[in-house]
């Protein structure tokens, strides 16, 4: 049997994949209510709507918030395929999001466990319970082959180099 963390990593990765066709970094989140069911979704939106704000679990507690009627997402969980950043952990915690689950680890701009641990410190009120790793080969396979086909397009090349990936 799969885990349901696996599942919603699914969902996560859909929409991952689906930032590829606007030439955005390929993360993908959804915000889960207590029921498991899906109310909110997003992309990295940053180079299609042109708004540095824009990554993907910006997006998703937008939505799931309009969704939810309340900024307070108290009951719900976030589902990411890369370790969020200053700002999307403390948008995190500002929501009142109680579980994060990501795929692959940021080295360079993690804020729960990589780069910086901003969950750790313990100087918020909001206690979050973060699970990483999950997917995690597929999740950073995912954004290894869109920085790869980056760097081979030639100078001044426009749009994204299609690349066909397939879980393991």
């Amino acid at each position: 049997m799969i885990a349901p963390a696996d599942d919603w990593m699914q969902l996560a990765l859909d929409e991952a994949r689906a930032a590829l066709a606007t030439d955005d970094v390929p993360v993908g989140a959804v915000v889960l209510d207590a029921d498991g069911v899906v109310i909110g979704s997003g992309r990295n939106e940053r180079v299609a709507v042109k708004d540095p704000l824009s990554h993907a679990e910006i997006v998703a507690i937008r939505a799931a918030a309009k969704t939810h009627g309340n900024y307070r997402l108290d009951d719900c969980t976030l589902v990411v395929t890369l370790e969020p950043c200053l700002m999307c952990t403390g948008a995190v915690m500002q929501s009142r999001i109680p579980r994060l689950i990501f795929g692959a680890w940021d080295a360079k701009a993690g804020a729960c466990g990589s780069a910086w641990d901003v969950v750790a410190t313990n100087r918020s009120p909001h206690r979050l319970t973060v699970t990483g790793g999950v997917r995690e080969a597929e999740c950073a396979q995912l954004l290894t082959h869109f920085f790869r086909a980056r760097r081979r397009r030639p100078a001044g090349g426009s749009g994204p180099e299609v690349v066909q990936i397939t879980p393991q």
